[in-house]
């Protein structure tokens, strides 16, 4: 069958609907005749726009951010903005959540976006195997190496579906692809029965792994996926597969298999350029654009640059969505603001941990609102990763300011909250030109979909769950390690508001502190009062110990990278620990006054648009009938 291939001359090259009624109906920007892409130039360009949809800004629903999900549902942050914009938004926030919210509909279409376009490379490469073949690649031959980076995009995009909608949604493989341009596949068998689809995502990556080169030579490759991005996949995978959920996603236990293939990876990982993994050298060179790439902690990463005045692939939120309302000099929406209960997670014992315990929220939230000014309490000790993981009133914002008042930094605090978002934010001297000086999260600043550090809480992960909680703490405290090696110092407050390339922060003298317990030292001129510490031994002797550190080290050092409600679901603690989080929020924030979270909702519903449209080929899931 003779297929018209889609694509845009525009640099994301391939484009969706988001309002298309199936979910692999999709709407021709431009076509050209597959003849026309029969070469190797012709690959080249599906491969770029495969890769493109990892730059899919449609607003808040579809982004690989997935703050709306990640964060915002899983109690790290709260929307933003006012309580009515963005209603479907806002019904995910407060577990109002239904079958029919537009954002699960536009994420799924979404995901099959991403699947077709791996495919369509698959299609294009193996109609040209032969000359393809012939050609050498950086380890194999230039075939192989494309279909490997093609079934890998398709396994991550079915995985990110599995992760929202469950384990039981549509795999659209090659065959189905070359039955229909819009291939009807149902998720159940002829007995009624779900068809869970982790194998099928397994093969896809393990032959990713089996087949992409460790390394890419070409600078405009380093970006493309390499063999240990692929082997880090398939061990994510391969864990939540393991992971109990509620005993309703076709769960099989693979801890072996993870940590087999975790201990390889960390014996013989890099990335593409060559460097082996390890973690960067300080927590806050990971978030900053001179510093954050290719430290050897990238295992897969968005590639983001300026260029121009192009502003779509270098803002994985979006151009406006997460920018504060005014106070950087640039328009913003004000969403994604962290929540209370998060903030007041970083707080620390005497020894620098956390408190585990959750004593921290019986404590005064860090920033009050006294008459109608933000203050934050900078004598409370919290791990110094707090004030590069998001914004407090009255410490250093980037090189911005030091936000003092609500004026221009939060849209609505009965709403919102008193903190402000900051890891997708650029520094004013890395906006690039003044073309985009409008643009409130336009930067080089890569987005870290998998990070090394990520690799290490895994694999404690995998020795908790494979008899060894006491080997899991070196790993958990390598983390640790590393955090305690970079605070936030004071500053002169010195800011050219009016400047466009940034200011230069002049150090000041405080009598705040980093107590560094690691290293047995301290640090002063610090801009609030940090502390940090390593677990000690105790701490991992049992299981319920081990997991319960492990859980709250995820929880801080990957705060708001998109990961905690997908832990919580996973994990099968999703309703205790939401319920307590609705618990402590509401008393600052009424919109949770009502809200519910229910035991079930460890995956979502699958959209009652696609249910719909599949006409009885598609199941609504277990936890959702």
């Amino acid at each position: 069958m003779k297929k018209i291939l889609i694509f845009s001359v525009v640099a994301a090259m391939f484009s969706m609907s988001s309002c298309s009624s199936s979910f692999m109906e999709i709407t021709p920007v431009g076509a050209v005749d597959e003849a026309a892409l029969a070469d190797q130039s012709g690959i080249e360009m599906v491969l770029t726009g495969m890769y493109a949809t990892f730059h899919n800004t449609s607003y808040f629903e579809a982004t690989l951010s997935n703050y709306a999900y990640g964060d915002v549902m899983g109690g790290s942050a709260n929307k933003g903005s006012t309580y009515t914009d963005q209603s479907p938004f806002t019904n995910l926030e407060t577990y109002a959540i239904t079958s029919g919210n537009t954002y699960l509909n536009t994420k799924w279409v979404s995901v099959y976006n991403g699947v077709f376009r791996a495919n369509v490379v698959i299609h294009n490469a193996t109609g040209i195997k032969d000359k393809l073949s012939a050609l050498t690649g950086e380890s194999k031959d230039y075939y192989t190496e494309t279909v490997a980076q093609a079934r890998f995009m398709r396994a991550f995009w079915h995985f990110e579906g599995i992760k929202l909608f469950g384990a039981a949604i549509p795999y659209v493989g090659s065959d189905e692809y070359e039955s229909s341009v819009n291939p009807q596949v149902s998720n159940v068998d002829a007995s009624g029965n779900y068809i869970y689809i982790w194998d099928k995502v397994i093969d896809d990556l393990k032959f990713a792994y089996e087949n992409l080169p460790d390394t890419w030579s070409k600078s405009g490759n380093y970006g493309n996926v390499n063999k240990w991005a692929a082997a880090a996949l398939l061990a994510k995978v391969m864990m939540y597969e393991s992971s109990p959920y509620n005993g309703s996603n076709g769960t099989t236990n693979r801890w072996a298999e993870v940590k087999s293939l975790l201990e390889t990876i960390m014996a013989n990982g890099c990335d593409s350029k060559g460097t082996k993994y390890k973690l960067a050298d300080t927590y806050d060179q990971l978030y900053n654009a001179k510093t954050s790439d290719w430290t050897g902690e990238s295992v897969l990463d968005i590639q983001m640059e300026i260029s121009g005045t192009q502003t779509n692939t270098n803002c994985i939120n979006g151009t406006a969505h997460i920018g504060m309302v005014g106070a950087l000099g640039i328009g913003g929406w004000g969403f994604y603001q962290p929540s209370y209960e998060m903030v007041n997670s970083y707080i620390v014992d005497d020894n620098g941990l956390p408190m585990l315990d959750k004593s921290y929220q019986k404590k005064a939230p860090l920033t009050k609102i006294e008459g109608t000014t933000p203050v934050t309490d900078l004598t409370v000790y919290t791990d110094p990763r707090i004030d590069f993981s998001l914004g407090r009133f009255d410490t250093p914002y980037l090189d911005y300011s030091v936000p003092k008042t609500l004026n221009g930094w939060i849209r609505d605090i009965s709403n919102g909250g008193p903190y402000l978002n900051k890891k997708n934010i650029p520094n004013k001297a890395d906006r690039g030109s003044t073309s985009l000086s409008t643009t409130a999260c336009s930067s080089a600043k890569n987005f870290h979909l998998i990070r090394y550090a990520d690799v290490l809480l895994w694999y404690a992960e995998a020795l908790i769950e494979t008899g060894d909680p006491a080997g899991a703490r070196q790993y958990v405290n390598m983390v640790r390690t590393r955090a305690a090696n970079s605070y936030t110092k004071a500053v002169a407050e010195q800011f050219d508001a009016n400047a466009t390339s940034g200011t230069e922060m002049t150090e000041s003298a405080s009598s705040y502190v980093l107590d560094d317990k690691v290293n047995g030292k301290k640090l002063e001129n610090a801009a609030a009062n940090y502390r940090i510490g390593l677990y000690p031994a105790s701490q991992f002797a049992t299981k319920d110990g081990a997991m319960q550190a492990l859980r709250f080290e995820r929880k801080i050092e990957l705060a708001l990278e998109g990961h905690r409600w997908y832990d919580l679901a996973r994990w099968g603690i999703i309703e205790s620990e939401l319920t307590n989080f609705i618990s402590y929020e509401k008393q600052y924030l009424s919109k949770y006054s009502s809200s519910v979270y229910n035991s079930n909702w460890v995956t979502l519903p699958i959209p009652d648009a696609q249910i719909t449209t599949m006409q009885g080929l598609l199941v609504q899931n277990a936890n959702w009938k």
